[in-house]
């Protein structure tokens, strides 16, 4: 599934595009005919992505709203326009450009209250301006479930995929069955910044790379990753491959319904933490344990 570096570059791509200009829009495939002709010939008021989600807004029809899912991408070309192939959810074009629309697994119009209701279900994008960590890292420090299950929930954080989130783990060395709770704020803090860095990175240049100088394929004299993702990571998809790092062999296993990847000795940290010990209830002299004055009037036994 594309991180949220690529939503932002997708919104980056259709605003160079189509920006401030009359747009042109079709379903070829016939999904989305309604939406396509509310949106057809209106100007291209301002695009954003928030999280995994695109959204586009047209001049009085609201709000193009995308989720690709796992196989959705979108195709640009330039004039002249040929005729759509396969099967194109969406087509934008106008007379130098075109955009099409395959395989998303949302494709829709909303209104400024439907988006307003979208973006408030969601974590911060870490990749936005006006994201708060600390809404993040309320939900993580209130939580028992692992922490690399929580970077990848959504209402947690926006646009944190199975890459970022094995690679940010890593190099935080961070073990990632480590329950939320016991996570520190300053690791947190670590995490957040990391992650600006490297999806900033991403919408650069399109490429999730997240190893450091001294463990590039020109540094250790090795052969470059060889996978569809692209780009060098530590741990990602490396099960059963050593470690740049530490020579261990890279684990995985299921969680949540996705493929974790970690090093079972970079990543210790968190692993054997114990929850703080309960603070004692200071009790009264009476021994009741009651808090707070003498007994209101409404208190008393008739």
């Amino acid at each position: 599934m594309p991180e949220g570096h690529t939503l932002h570059r997708l919104a980056n791509d259709v605003w160079d595009t189509f920006g401030g200009r009359v747009v042109r829009a079709s379903s070829p495939q016939g999904r989305f005919l309604d939406g396509a002709a509310l949106l057809d010939g209106r100007v291209l008021r301002q695009t954003e992505a928030h999280g995994k989600h695109f959204l586009a807004e047209f001049e009085g029809a609201g709000w193009l709203h995308i989720h690709l899912g796992l196989i959705g991408k979108v195709d640009f070309g330039t004039a002249p326009i040929p005729e759509p192939v396969g099967q194109v959810r969406l087509r934008l074009q106008n007379d130098a450009a075109y955009a099409d629309l395959r395989g998303a697994t949302v494709c829709e119009v909303l209104t400024d209250g439907e988006r307003e209701a979208l973006i408030a279900r969601l974590g911060p994008d870490p990749l936005r301006d006006d994201a708060d960590p600390d809404l993040a890292w309320k939900r993580i420090q209130r939580s028992k479930l692992p922490i690399g299950q929580l970077l990848m929930d959504q209402e947690v954080l926006s646009g944190v995929g199975n890459v970022y989130r094995a690679e940010v783990l890593f190099r935080a060395k961070l073990h990632p069955m480590t329950p939320g709770h016991l996570v520190r704020k300053r690791e947190w803090q670590g995490m957040w910044t990391d992650l600006l860095d490297l999806m900033k990175y991403g919408v650069e240049t399109g490429r999730i790379d997240t190893v450091t100088d001294d463990h590039t394929p020109e540094a250790m004299g090795r052969d470059p990753r060889r996978d569809d993702h692209g780009g060098e990571v530590y741990v990602y998809r490396r099960q059963g491959q050593r470690c740049h790092v530490c020579d261990s062999v890279i684990r995985t296993e299921l969680l949540a319904g996705r493929n974790l990847f970690w090093c079972p000795k970079c990543q210790r940290t968190g692993l054997t933490r114990k929850p703080p010990a309960a603070k004692p209830v200071r009790k009264t002299a009476a021994g009741t344990g009651r808090r707070g004055g003498a007994r209101r009037s409404s208190d008393k036994k008739s």
